[in-house]
């Protein structure tokens, strides 16, 4: 169910991103502004990284089977490596097409419609990246949230490329290609911290901080010593841990598995998208008590 809403988060996002992308291509064709059809592009490689999206959260809801007993969630976060290659190679074009446009001296024709079809757009990604994050974070779904990171980098483009009309209109034309060349250090940054964060995932490195969350958990069992060797891999929405926890040595077995459910359904319910928890019971000090066959 959570793959399935958030591609239809992703449908709606990728009609938003072709319309905006469309409007800026077209008018910064017409009116020869570089930096203009630079935002063009990133805007479509917005609609892309819907694409990839959408197809990756389709393998990703796959049920668990014999080759992927874990499920299939990782798929997700191999979206977002492509995601960031992408980005890679459209910075590399942004940056080139600066510098061509350096040393041949073109100018832009900055009109009112090209501003107000930029304005436009601004006003468009806003809405959309407030409503992909709210998504992500209400699904847990690490692609919308990378993915509504981008979009809000897009407005800070779109922005730029505003003040570098500004800057034509005063009598630098140069401005334009050199905000371009800004345009594409934007991308590049960005490709780059989407491959490092889906890198931390896939090498299943500590992305989420809930060691507080757990900690209020576990103590508050009745039964439960204390607790060591606390691990958690995996990114939003797809967490799996595994926890030690010290017990009386004289609790029967029956009752310590009964521990041990209990105190997974308090890791999970304590901490948002945590799928799986591994207890591992380990023997503590004696309790002065009086013990019971089955206690």
């Amino acid at each position: 169910m959570q793959y399935v809403r958030a591609r239809r988060v992703l449908w709606l996002i990728l009609i938003a991103n072709i319309t905006v992308a469309l409007a800026k291509a077209v008018f910064g064709l017409l009116a020869g502004s570089m930096s203009m059809v630079a935002d063009a592009l990133h805007s479509t490689f917005d609609s892309v990284s819907n694409i990839i999206g959408i197809a990756a959260m389709t393998i990703a809801a796959i049920p668990p089977d014999q080759n992927h007993p874990y499920g299939h969630a990782k798929f997700e976060t191999m979206g977002t490596l492509v995601v960031g290659g992408l980005l890679l190679l459209t910075a590399y074009w942004v940056i080139t097409e600066g510098l061509t446009r350096i040393t041949t001296g073109a100018v832009p024709e900055i009109t009112l419609l090209t501003i107000g079809v930029m304005t436009a757009t601004i006003v468009i990604n806003i809405l959309v990246a407030r409503y992909e994050r709210r998504a992500g974070k209400e699904l847990g779904s690490s692609f919308l949230i990378a993915d509504s990171k981008h979009t809000q980098s897009d407005i800070l483009v779109s922005l730029s490329v505003l003040a570098g009309f500004g800057f034509v209109c005063l009598g630098y034309p140069l401005a334009d290609p050199l905000i371009a060349l800004a345009i594409g250090a934007i991308i590049g940054k960005m490709g780059l911290s989407i491959l490092k964060d889906a890198g931390m995932i896939l090498t299943d490195a500590a992305t989420v901080n809930c060691e507080d969350a757990v900690k209020k958990a576990v103590t508050a069992i009745t039964g439960v010593q204390g607790y060591h060797r606390f691990r958690c891999r995996g990114g939003a929405g797809d967490l799996r841990a595994d926890i030690h926890v010290t017990v009386d040595p004289r609790m029967s077995v029956q009752t310590s598995h009964a521990l041990t459910i209990e105190i997974e359904a308090a890791i999970i319910a304590a901490v948002p998208g945590m799928k799986e928890v591994i207890v591992h019971i380990e023997p503590g000090e004696e309790e002065d008590r009086e013990v019971s066959p089955l206690s």
